[in-house]
C-alpha cells in the first residue's frame, strides 16, 4: 500500500473593472487502501545457510570461486486471497561487485568479498504452478522474469499466470524454492593473510498490491 500526499493550488482572476487577488489557500489530500488481509513470510531452516570455513589455497586465483548450491523454502501465508509482491533488500548495501545480488561484506582492508546469488524454483500459489514476474517501477507494470532471478535493488516480484506475465494474482498461499549460492570473488583482489568471516544479510519484504 501506498500513501500519497498531493497538493493543489487554486489561482483566481477577476475581471479589470474589479481589484485583482489571489485565493490564499492550498487543499491537502491524504489516501490510502486498508486492506482486509496480512501477508507472512517465512523461510525454512530460520533461513540459514552456513558454508563453515572456506581454505584460502581452494580459492580460484583469476576468477571467481562458486560454493555449492543451498536450497531454502519461501512461504508467504495471506490471511485471504490478497494481491502481493515481496522484495530482496540487502542489509550490507555496496558490499556486493554485482548490483543485482546479495553482497559478502567486505575484509578488513575494505575489497569486497563476494556475493550471493538466489533464484526461484518451484513456484506455487494455492498448489497451483505460477511463474515469477518482475517490477522496476514500484508495481505499476510487470513482465517476465525470464532469469527467475530474486534480485534486490528496486525489483520486486510477485506470483503471476504463466500465460501472463503482466499481471499478478491474487494469493493465500504462495510458495518457492530458494536455490542459493555463494561466490567468493578471484582470490588475488583480497587479502587473505588472516582469517576473513563472510556473511551475506537479506531481508524478505511484503508489499501489498
Amino acid at each position: 500500500m501506498k500513501t500519497t500526499l498531493k497538493s493543489l493550488i487554486t489561482c483566481c482572476l477577476l475581471g479589470s473593472l474589479a481589484p485583482a487577488f489571489a485565493a490564499s489557500t492550498v487543499d491537502l489530500s491524504v489516501k490510502g487502501l486498508i486492506t482486509p488481509s496480512s501477508c507472512t513470510p517465512s523461510l525454512s531452516a530460520g533461513g540459514q545457510i552456513d558454508y563453515g570455513k572456506v581454505a584460502a589455497k581452494d580459492l580460484n586465483q583469476t576468477s571467481t570461486t562458486k560454493l555449492a548450491e543451498n536450497r531454502l523454502l519461501l512461504k508467504i501465508d495471506c490471511e485471504g486471497p490478497t494481491a502481493m509482491a515481496f522484495k530482496l533488500i540487502d542489509n550490507q548495501p555496496d558490499t556486493s561487485s554485482n548490483y543485482w545480488y546479495l553482497g559478502l561484506g567486505l575484509t578488513p582492508a575494505q575489497e569486497k568479498i563476494g556475493l550471493v546469488r538466489v533464484f526461484f524454483e518451484n513456484s506455487t500459489t494455492d498448489n497451483q504452478t505460477v511463474q515469477i514476474s518482475e517490477s522496476e517501477d514500484g508495481g505499476k507494470t510487470w513482465s517476465r522474469n525470464n532469469g527467475q532471478g530474486f534480485y534486490i535493488g528496486d525489483s520486486m516480484h510477485a506470483p503471476s499466470n504463466p500465460t501472463d506475465p503482466t499481471q499478478p494474482i491474487p494469493s493465500t498461499h504462495f510458495a518457492t524454492d530458494l536455490k542459493i549460492y555463494a561466490e567468493i570473488a578471484r582470490a588475488d583482489g583480497l587479502t587473505l593473510t588472516e582469517e576473513v568471516a563472510f556473511r551475506a544479510s537479506g531481508t524478505v519484504e511484503v508489499h501489498y498490491l
